[in-house]
C-alpha cells in the first residue's frame, strides 16, 4: 500500500500569504518601490548593532534560559515600568520574534475546536496561527465611520462583546492595528477586560505597535489596568519601534501561572533566543528613546503626506490611522485587490499589499507602508495616482 507524502489535513485549508505572492512576483522587476512589508527603510541604529557585536566578541553564543537572559528580562520590566506599568521580572518570557511569541502563547492556551474571536481586517498571522492549532476563528468587522472626507476605522463595541460568548476561549486584539491603524480606547479596554473576567475569556493583546502612535507616547495597553492574575497575555516585539525586523526578537508578558508552560513550549520550539541578539535588545530598551522620538516625527510627516496624496486621487478613500505605519485605503470599484496590487506592481512598479490578505473585510483596499523616505513615498504616490487615472482602479 502506498501512503501519500502530504502534510496533515489542517495545512491544506491554510491560505498562503497574498503579500508574499505580490512580493514574489516583484522579485525580478527593476525600479520597484517596495511598500508591501511592514518595516522601515532604515537599518537598525548603530548603538544596537554595536551591542550585538560586543556580545559576539565576548563569546555570548551559548544556550541560555528558555525565558531569556536575566539581563534582558530585567530591562524589559524596567522599560515597561517607565511606561507606568507594574510588570514583574518573572512574568517576562523572551521570544524569537513577536510572531513566535504569539505562537507560543497560543500553543499554551488553545486546543483544537476552541473558539477565537478577532476584529477584521486583521494581520493574517493571528488567524493563521489559530487555525494551525485547530481553533475555530470568528471575526467582527471593523468599519469605516465618520465624515466622508475624514473616515476612521472603528469597531462596534456592542457587536464585539456580543461575539465574546460563553465558551469563547480567546479574543485577539491587535491595537494599534495592522493594517488599519485602528486603536482601542482606555474605556473600551476596561469594558473588554471586565467582560473577559466574567466569562473566563483570555485576551491576547498584540502590542507590537504600542509605541508607533501619533498623538501620545504610547498607546493604551491592557497591562496598564490588568490584575496580575487576569487572563491576559501581552505580545511585544523589537521589530517596529527599534527598526529590528530582521533580528527576530520579542517578548511575552503573562501571569505567573502560565510561565511554566511557556518555558516548556519555548524549549520545544527554539529552546532559546541567541544571547548576543538579546544584548542588542537591552541596548534598544535602555538607549532607544531618542530614536523612537525621531522615528515617530518622521512617520507622522509621512502619514500625513500619504493621506493627503492618496486622498486627492478620485475614487480613493483614505482613513487617517491613529497608530502603526500603514495607510489602508479603499479604491472605489475594486472587487479584486490582489489583481489591483498586481496591476500596480507591473504597471506602476509600486509594491503594495492587497486588502484581501487581511481577511474578506479588507477586500477593495490596499495597504501601503509609509515608513520610508519622503522622496520614495512621493514617487510611489505619483505612480499610484497616474496608474489609477489610466486604469480606473482595475
Amino acid at each position: 500500500m502506498s501512503y501519500p507524502a502530504v502534510a496533515r489535513a489542517a495545512m491544506e485549508g491554510l491560505d498562503g500569504s497574498l503579500i508574499r505572492t505580490v512580493f514574489a512576483e516583484g522579485a525580478g522587476l527593476e525600479d520597484v518601490i517596495p511598500l508591501w512589508f511592514g518595516e522601515p527603510d532604515v537599518v537598525t541604529p548603530g548603538f544596537i548593532r554595536e551591542a550585538a557585536k560586543q556580545g559576539l566578541d565576548a563569546g555570548r553564543t551559548f544556550y541560555n534560559s528558555n525565558f531569556g537572559i536575566d539581563e534582558l528580562r530585567a530591562a524589559i520590566a524596567q522599560y515597561q515600568s517607565g511606561l507606568g506599568r507594574s510588570v514583574r521580572f518573572d512574568g517576562v518570557c523572551v521570544t524569537a520574534s513577536g510572531v513566535n511569541a504569539i505562537m507560543l502563547a497560543c500553543q499554551a492556551l488553545l486546543d483544537p475546536g476552541d473558539r477565537v474571536v478577532l476584529p477584521e481586517p486583521f494581520w493574517p498571522n493571528l488567524a493563521g496561527i489559530s487555525r494551525v492549532l485547530g481553533a475555530e476563528v470568528a471575526t467582527v468587522p471593523l468599519r469605516l465611520r465618520g465624515a466622508a472626507w475624514s473616515p476612521a476605522w472603528s469597531v462596534d463595541l456592542d457587536e464585539l462583546l456580543a461575539a465574546l460568548t460563553p465558551g469563547t476561549r480567546m479574543v485577539m486584539l491587535n491595537a494599534p492595528a495592522n493594517p488599519t491603524g485602528w486603536m482601542l480606547s482606555r474605556a473600551e479596554q476596561e469594558v473588554l477586560l471586565a467582560h473577559g473576567r466574567r466569562l473566563g475569556i483570555w485576551i491576547l493583546a498584540d502590542d507590537v505597535y504600542e509605541r508607533v502612535v501619533f498623538d501620545q507616547p504610547a498607546a493604551p495597553a491592557f497591562l496598564d489596568i490588568a490584575h496580575a492574575d487576569d487572563r491576559l497575555v501581552s505580545i511585544n516585539s523589537f521589530s517596529k519601534s527599534w527598526a529590528m525586523t530582521g533580528w527576530r526578537l520579542g517578548w511575552i508578558n503573562a501571569p505567573s501561572t502560565l510561565m511554566p508552560a511557556l518555558g516548556k513550549i519555548s524549549e520545544f520550539n527554539t529552546s532559546c533566543t541567541p544571547p548576543f541578539v538579546q544584548l542588542a535588545g537591552i541596548a534598544a530598551l535602555q538607549q532607544g528613546e531618542p530614536f523612537i522620538a525621531a522615528t515617530m516625527a518622521r512617520y507622522r510627516a509621512m502619514r500625513d503626506l500619504a493621506c493627503a496624496r492618496l486622498g486627492s486621487i478620485p475614487g480613493v478613500s483614505v482613513p487617517v490611522p491613529g497608530g502603526a505605519m500603514y495607510s489602508f485605503f479603499a479604491v472605489e470599484g475594486c472587487t479584486d485587490s490582489l489583481a489591483l496590487a498586481r496591476s500596480l506592481l507591473h504597471g506602476a512598479h509600486v509594491g503594495l499589499a492587497p486588502g484581501r490578505a487581511f481577511g474578506p473585510a479588507g477586500e477593495g483596499c490596499l495597504r501601503l507602508c509609509f515608513a520610508v523616505a519622503e522622496d520614495r513615498l512621493q514617487a510611489a504616490c505619483d505612480r499610484i495616482a497616474d496608474h489609477l487615472a489610466h486604469t480606473g482602479g482595475r
